[in-house]
């Protein structure tokens, strides 16, 4: 069983050290460890530190890409370095790493595929009540869309067992924390969750730049993520408001219609819009019924692809 430790690092020359030596060196059940550093374009020596520290492989982008492609970049190369495992944390040493231990465990036990480490957000010193409420807010909204119960749904502090690791693609160029947990419910992996530790902090985030700039990229993802895999929900549920609003207005025009015959006159309009909207909503549902026809054939081309990967690994374990 091997576990891949993977840290996506943007100017980590400073903390990298730090985050490396809290790594645990073994844990029961699992063979072997390697430490994995995605240099996403540092300016700095993120890299040479990485390799001065000796961890197993350091891959570095040639420009810097964002947090989701790096972390896009690191799923790859760890299928590549054969991981039965992959755990993610981050390079400015937040995370305690000795929580590594707990956040395997669901799937060594074969309870989880994916796992996320919960930071006790209440407690956070420097979390500002916003960025707090706006946590909670979230947790809340992936709950009522998937139904995965985590209630720190930003935290990057992750495991992700070798089935999600074949299953999980990143679309988005922000950040992949929210969009792989829809896509892990969505495609039926086990998404699990548990309390983890952190340390204090020794930068800003470079991410969370403001609360506005925070929310609108999280909305774009949810709403692109949720077409994406469940195209059905969202435009059959478009088409139905619409197809009512447009009912409502056609009623409305036809009770005018009805006390002002043999001479009707006026609320024309009413029914032109009403039109614009059933049409529209009409639309909607169609366009539903094929995205999800599209769903469904991506479904079973993802079974496939996982059923051989399965078939391959056991094959290459009996040869060992």
């Amino acid at each position: 069983m091997k576990l891949v430790i993977q840290i996506p690092c943007f100017n980590e020359a400073e903390t990298l050290p730090m985050t490396f030596s809290d790594l645990p060196k073994s844990i029961p059940g699992i063979d072997r460890i390697e430490i994995l550093v995605i240099d996403d374009g540092s300016t700095d020596s993120t890299a040479e530190v990485a390799r001065n520290l000796g961890v197993d492989r350091v891959v570095s982008l040639p420009y810097n890409q964002g947090l989701a492609r790096a972390f896009a970049r690191g799923l790859a190369e760890a299928s590549r370095m054969q991981a039965d495992i992959l755990v993610n944390t981050d390079g400015d040493n937040q995370y305690v790493g000795e929580c590594i231990h707990a956040l395997v465990q669901p799937i060594l036990e074969n309870q989880a595929d994916v796992v996320v480490g919960c930071r006790p957000i209440e407690s956070i010193r420097h979390f500002s009540p916003m960025k707090k409420r706006l946590q909670r807010m979230g947790s809340q909204i992936i709950k009522w869309l998937t139904g995965a119960d985590v209630r720190d749904v930003a935290s990057g502090f992750r495991a992700y067992s070798r089935r999600a690791l074949r299953r999980l693609k990143v679309f988005s160029d922000f950040t992949y924390t929210i969009e792989t947990i829809i896509q892990a419910a969505q495609s039926g992996l086990r998404v699990a969750s548990i309390e983890v530790r952190t340390n204090p902090p020794t930068r800003p985030s470079h991410l969370f730049h403001s609360n506005w700039y925070y929310i609108r990229r999280q909305a774009a993802t949810i709403i692109r993520i949720w077409a994406l895999y469940s195209p059905e929900k969202l435009f059959n549920r478009s088409g139905l408001i619409s197809l009512g609003v447009g009912g409502l207005l056609f009623f409305r025009f036809l009770i005018y219609y009805l006390i002002n015959f043999p001479d009707p006159t006026g609320k024309v309009q009413s029914l032109v819009i009403a039109s614009v909207f059933m049409s529209l909503g009409f639309s909607l549902v169609l366009f539903g019924v094929v995205t999800d026809l599209i769903r469904v054939n991506r479904h079973l081309l993802e079974e496939t692809i996982d059923r051989l990967d399965t078939e391959n690994y056991d094959v290459g374990d009996s040869k060992d």
